[in-house]
């Protein structure tokens, strides 16, 4: 591995290190909120609003319809009105956000809905606000398969910015691109695959001791 490859690596994965943690900080905030929204607004739920929930959720399907690549092309003028410009890791992480946000929103919604009913029940009859039961309730129940979403969405966001990087985000999706396919640099294209999969492995083992912690203590409790 030459010095300059080394260089090229090192801005591309910092670039795309950069870019994730932008991205998970916003999306896990957004779809966090999505999701719970989805559950409490969902018919016998403790802000039951059938119209809003079925309008919110048509509205998360159709933005969940788009490919990652093509939702980045048709935000990049939203890009440039947030961030000033179409090109770089700021640019891209708008429309990661927006598209990414939904694909979360479902899993915390599925991860919430894990949680036992008769819990929402007993606290509801003891006069628990929503606030409360969502905070108290909801999240500390489900927190170990939250954790597990948080961790795939994580993932998919990794993944995202490879793509980013076709459309001129930078990262090792560009590297990957410009010196991989572009100019048959094979050495570049291995390094940033096992780059990539080192990324995700971190992530997955980090997560997955994360949960098994949780679950861990819940039954020490018990």
């Amino acid at each position: 591995m030459t010095d300059e490859m080394l260089i090229v690596l090192e801005k591309a994965l910092g670039e795309t290190i950069y870019m994730s943690v932008i991205t998970c900080i916003f999306t896990f905030i957004f779809g966090t909120i999505l999701g719970i929204l989805l559950v409490v607004t969902e018919k016998g739920n403790i802000l039951e609003s059938l119209k809003f929930n079925k309008v919110f959720g048509t509205i998360i399907n159709i933005i969940r319809s788009f490919p990652t690549m093509i939702l980045i092309v048709v935000l990049l003028p939203l890009s440039r009105l947030i961030v000033g410009t179409t090109i770089g890791t700021n640019a891209a992480i708008v429309p990661l956000v927006i598209g990414l946000s939904p694909f979360l929103g479902r899993m915390i919604e599925n991860s919430i809905k894990e949680v036992e009913h008769g819990k929402i029940e007993a606290a509801i009859s003891m006069g628990t606000t929503e606030i409360a039961i969502i905070t108290k309730v909801l999240i500390p129940e489900a927190l170990p398969s939250l954790i597990r979403s948080y961790t795939l969405c994580t993932i998919s966001i990794i993944g995202s910015t490879t793509l980013a990087g076709a459309i001129g985000a930078g990262g090792l999706g560009s590297v990957a691109l410009r010196y991989g396919y572009e100019r048959f640099e094979t050495s570049y294209m291995i390094s940033t695959v096992v780059i990539l999969v080192i990324l995700v492995e971190l992530v997955q083992i980090i997560g997955d001791l994360l949960s098994k912690r949780i679950i861990k203590k819940r039954y020490k409790s018990i």
